[in-house]
């Protein structure tokens, strides 16, 4: 069993589905004893920053979070919810990231001169091919994007791929059991599924 976070917000239902037509099981749920039984999980995300960790707290989740990923659990965040694991946002007004992973998340600088927010399709520079996600996954590979946030890791060990938008940013993490993507595996056809089907399979 697969647990999908539910935050009140983000692309639940179409991660719910792509996993499902793998065969694999799914509870999407909010609740702090469904993440101790599942084997493994996803924290799907659009939105706002602040609002994901006011939710979080809301419901209890962070300290679930902290401790299914201290015991080792698979977990992996997509989009914002990879932003959060980090330790704070230029997008957070009032509150602070998860902090499992150290650094920031950044604005693309208008400086860049390209169009804000990041949509569309993009490629995957892989930086660190034994990356558990990037298996038979080549790069060069076009993922989806939809986002105005990057994250910055501290570790730079931990970036297992990149992306060129007007700024190389980091777009799949990988820390021990922890996995995050800044892009939208389920709407990225076959790569993306690739990448969900790795994930599934750890």
């Amino acid at each position: 069993m697969i647990c999908i976070i539910d935050y009140g917000m983000g692309n639940i239902h179409s991660v719910k589905k792509a996993i499902e037509s793998m065969g694999k099981k799914t509870i999407v749920t909010n609740s702090p004893k469904d993440l101790d039984k599942c084997e493994k999980i996803v924290f799907p995300g659009v939105g706002a920053f602040d609002d994901a960790i006011d939710e979080l707290r809301r419901v209890n989740l962070v300290d679930s979070i902290l401790k299914q990923v201290s015991g080792n659990k698979f977990f992996l965040g997509i989009c914002l919810g990879m932003q959060v694991l980090f330790e704070s946002s230029q997008e957070a007004l009032k509150e602070k990231g998860l902090g499992l992973l150290t650094g920031s998340v950044k604005l693309f600088d208008q400086d860049l001169k390209v169009k804000v927010p990041h949509m569309g399709w993009n490629q995957l520079n892989i930086i660190n091919g034994a990356c558990p996600l990037l298996k038979d996954i080549k790069s060069g590979s076009f993922v989806y994007f939809c986002h105005s946030y990057y994250p910055e890791p501290a570790d730079k060990s931990i970036i297992a791929a990149s992306t060129e938008y007007g700024v190389n940013f980091s777009s799949i993490i990988w820390k021990n059991n922890i996995f995050g993507v800044q892009f939208h595996p389920e709407k990225s056809q076959d790569t993306g599924m690739k990448i969900l089907r790795n994930f599934i399979d750890l």
